[in-house]
């Protein structure tokens, strides 16, 4: 930490810039370059000074300096965000005017507040701190009177949560739907080698855990554990590094999450092929990233060989789940994606089982709960009702049958055999097919509710898809009162399959009806 000097505690503080200084973390920049460029840990910083236009060269020093501060004491992420606040902050109390800015007044942050848009008001209250710091340090170009009046503002905090109260559908949480179609994009892109391994289990990560892109990047193959438990079943974890608090760094604490076996156990095998792959390329190749870049850095820092940025994993996901051309039941378009949208989906979820504010600042692994009352809150807007009309009306946005129509057998792929019937005597007590399967081997899904959203599913025109529907309406109904909406809500994108091959039925029916014999 940079201590103040005696000539530190008023403004006639020196304003000479070290030419070389170190992050909390142990990096090394120089803080005299117009650009503040390194990697620290997991996050590549880059901070842009000649972006302060019409300022004069001693407030420009005497910023660097309190910035200086923030990059030796506070994470690298805050550091950024408030060089993006005092940026703001200059182009506008700067516009129109000819001298350059040497100080920050009073008036300045008046007009500042006023020219803020209200949904920006938050603005203001993440640059007071900064401000109230640098005058604090003893630099010029923060006025007395301009702190005096920073403290007596009730400055309005960032608007928390608007995306998950509004279920925005470009920031807010994935529906239960389209959280679904996710998954069958995934598994379906991993069992035809669209995607591989590593794309498939880092997005995984992302919907089962919901952790900032940051703590995905410092993971390493030491951090993928399996245990027994008592009955001797395997169970796998991850040690997972905490981020985000504004003075910890990244590996210094971890919290274990518990991975469904399915996931854990080729989280298991891949680790270890990564580990291989470092045998030759580092000391301890247990110390090789989870998620590795393809070549090494030369900004690296010690510890972190190999390792990619959070900003570099949070576009691999992103790239990945849109290859899947996944579509949005809501809108009709493939769902906008974004790794914090798993995020706020993990914690909307937990929300809507009922948990409670502590548990879902543990899941979400929040220091505190100021920030996770808004998915409590949300959950009523959650909750929704399906019946048929409703289903028949969203059921061509989603897209959830994949399947072909066909007549009768004789047009199905394996025409004449009887192994490839799908029957039900729930559904229709004569034992009459609702259609075929195209799939030539086993399959372990559950027949024939599984059947509607998988492409090898060749329905009938004149099966009892009706007969499907209207059960799954019916037992979403009756679980609905006796559980919570995501037990309800399960078989949520097979009843808009369903719906979609009753409309196309419909629709078939109607139009050869309506064709004139010739």
């Amino acid at each position: 930490m940079r201590e103040l000097t005696p000539e530190h505690s008023g403004f006639s503080a020196t304003l000479n810039l070290p030419a070389q200084a170190r992050t909390r973390s142990g990096v090394q920049f120089n803080p005299l370059a117009e650009r503040w460029s390194y990697r620290d840990n997991t996050e590549t910083v880059s901070l842009n000074f000649s972006k302060f236009q019409l300022v004069t060269d001693t407030f420009m020093s005497a910023s660097k300096l309190t910035f200086l501060w923030y990059a030796e004491n506070m994470s690298s992420a805050h550091l950024h965000n408030l060089h993006q606040r005092l940026e703001h902050f200059i182009r506008l109390v700067t516009d129109g005017r000819d001298d350059p800015l040497n100080e920050i007044t009073s008036q300045d942050v008046l007009n500042y507040k006023a020219g803020l848009r209200k949904r920006d008001s938050w603005y203001l209250g993440s640059l007071s701190g900064l401000l109230q710091k640098w005058h604090e340090l003893g630099y010029p170009g923060v006025s007395q009177d301009a702190v005096a009046l920073l403290k007596q503002l009730r400055i309005q905090g960032n608007l928390k949560g608007e995306a998950v109260l509004t279920m925005d559908t470009r920031h807010g949480p994935f529906t239960e739907i389209e959280i679904q179609s996710i998954h069958a994009g995934l598994e379906s892109a991993k069992a035809d080698g669209r995607i591989n391994l590593e794309s498939y289990l880092l997005v995984h990560l992302y919907m089962l855990l919901g952790q900032r892109s940051v703590q995905y990047a410092g993971l390493k193959v030491c951090d993928v554990g399996v245990g027994r438990s008592q009955d001797g079943s395997a169970v796998y974890t991850l040690h997972i590094p905490r981020a985000k608090q504004r003075a910890q760094l990244s590996r210094t604490e971890f919290k274990d999450r518990v991975l469904i076996p399915q996931i854990g156990e080729l989280l298991v095998d891949y680790a270890n092929q990564v580990r291989s792959a470092y045998t030759e390329r580092l000391s301890d190749p247990s110390q090789a990233p989870l998620f590795p870049a393809k070549q090494s850095r030369s900004n690296e820092p010690a510890g972190f060989s190999f390792h990619r940025t959070s900003d570099s994993l949070a576009d691999s996901v992103e790239r990945t789940v849109k290859k899947l051309k996944v579509i949005s039941e809501r809108t009709g378009q493939p769902i906008h994606i974004t790794a914090t949208r798993f995020r706020r989906t993990v914690g909307t979820r937990a929300a809507t089982e009922g948990h409670g504010e502590l548990i879902i600042a543990e899941l979400l692994d929040h220091s505190d709960t100021q920030n996770v009352g808004v998915y409590v809150e949300a959950v009523p807007g959650i909750v929704e009702r399906i019946d048929r009309a409703v289903a028949l009306q969203m059921a061509p946005l989603a897209q959830a049958f994949a399947g072909i129509i066909i007549n009768d057998e004789s047009q199905a792929t394996r025409s004449g055999d009887p192994t490839s019937r799908i029957i039900d005597p729930r559904f229709d007590t004569s034992m009459t097919p609702m259609g075929n399967c195209g799939k030539f081997g086993f399959c372990g899904s559950l027949a024939p509710i599984a059947c509607y959203t998988c492409s090898n599913f060749q329905p009938w025109l004149d099966g009892p898809h009706d007969a499907v529907l209207m059960h799954l309406i019916s037992e979403r109904e009756r679980l609905l009162v006796g559980s919570d909406i995501r037990i309800a809500s399960i078989n949520d994108r097979t009843i808009l399959a369903v719906a979609e091959v009753v409309k196309q039925c419909e629709d078939i029916q109607i139009a050869e009806s309506e064709t004139p014999n010739v």
